[in-house]
């Protein structure tokens, strides 16, 4: 099919495919929710029969994620805490180091059931898909943040054509070719690394499946990440840093994905297979 990216995998790579996957986590002071997540991450590729590297990248945490994590993933830790976007677009560096067939990308604050996880990553190795989105079901997230998603899902519709279930899923699995001409094709410094694919994937049709996902609450007592909330209980307004996080992604999305696209349109050609 036209604008599709064709697949270019030998039957070796399938192989691989079916026998590694690696899972990238980004983190910061997750040390709390870490050790039971991958450990469930673990035991459910287990029982799947499938080979799983996990690889944690530290956010410069003040807490004991490195520690946590250790016994269970190898960690790489940065000397400094440059956000979620970044370490994101580190962890998928990783991952594509690791040479497994299937990188899969999920946060570490445990939102998901290690079983729907496999599920995504088996999802991709059965299909011709070149992407698979876990879209979540039943989030618990505040009433701010999904009307957050809600109107970047419209603003993806209107620029691409595409409705796009869950624009800014963590929960994504890419084969490495497709992932690499993704990951280079936005700045290593995005703020909304995953946004920024959303679009690349819908403007060049890539093959993109949906599985449904059970969103559950943060893993431990903190029950709001850093750029929703301060601590143990939850927050009816949006929060002064979220407001200006929205508008610093809001202006990026305007820079990378409207007028860069309008400038150099070959810049998006970069993720044609």
């Amino acid at each position: 099919m036209p604008g599709e990216l064709s697949s270019g995998r030998s039957g070796d790579a399938r192989v691989q495919a079916q026998d590694h996957v690696a899972v990238v986590i980004p983190a910061f002071n997750e040390a709390e929710a870490l050790p039971t997540f991958l450990a469930e991450i673990r035991a459910s590729f287990a029982a799947a029969g499938r080979t799983v590297s996990l690889i944690v990248m530290d956010d410069a945490s003040t807490d004991r994620t490195t520690e946590a994590a250790a016994a269970l993933a190898e960690v790489v830790r940065s000397p400094v805490n440059r956000g979620h976007g970044p370490t994101a677009l580190s962890a998928y560096a990783e991952g594509l180091r690791s040479g497994a067939g299937v990188i899969v990308h999920v946060d570490g604050d445990g939102q998901f059931y290690g079983d729907d996880i496999v599920r995504v990553a088996v999802a991709l190795d059965r299909s011709d898909s070149d992407v698979v989105h876990g879209v979540r079901r039943g989030r618990t997230d505040p009433w701010f943040r999904r009307c957050l998603s809600a109107l970047v899902r419209f603003a993806v519709l209107l620029l691409c054509g595409r409705s796009v279930p869950d624009v800014n899923t963590p929960l994504r699995a890419y084969h490495p070719d497709t992932l690499a001409r993704l990951v280079g094709g936005v700045p290593s410094d995005a703020l909304v690394p995953h946004v920024h694919f959303s679009i690349a994937e819908a403007r060049k049709r890539l093959r993109v499946r949906y599985v449904a996902v059970e969103s559950i609450p943060r893993r431990g007592t903190v029950v709001q990440g850093t750029m929703w909330g301060t601590g143990r209980s939850r927050v009816l307004l949006p929060p002064r840093r979220l407001v200006r996080f929205a508008g610093r992604a809001l202006a990026e999305l305007w820079r990378i994905d409207i007028a860069g696209a309008r400038r150099s349109p070959r810049a998006v050609a970069t993720v044609r297979g």
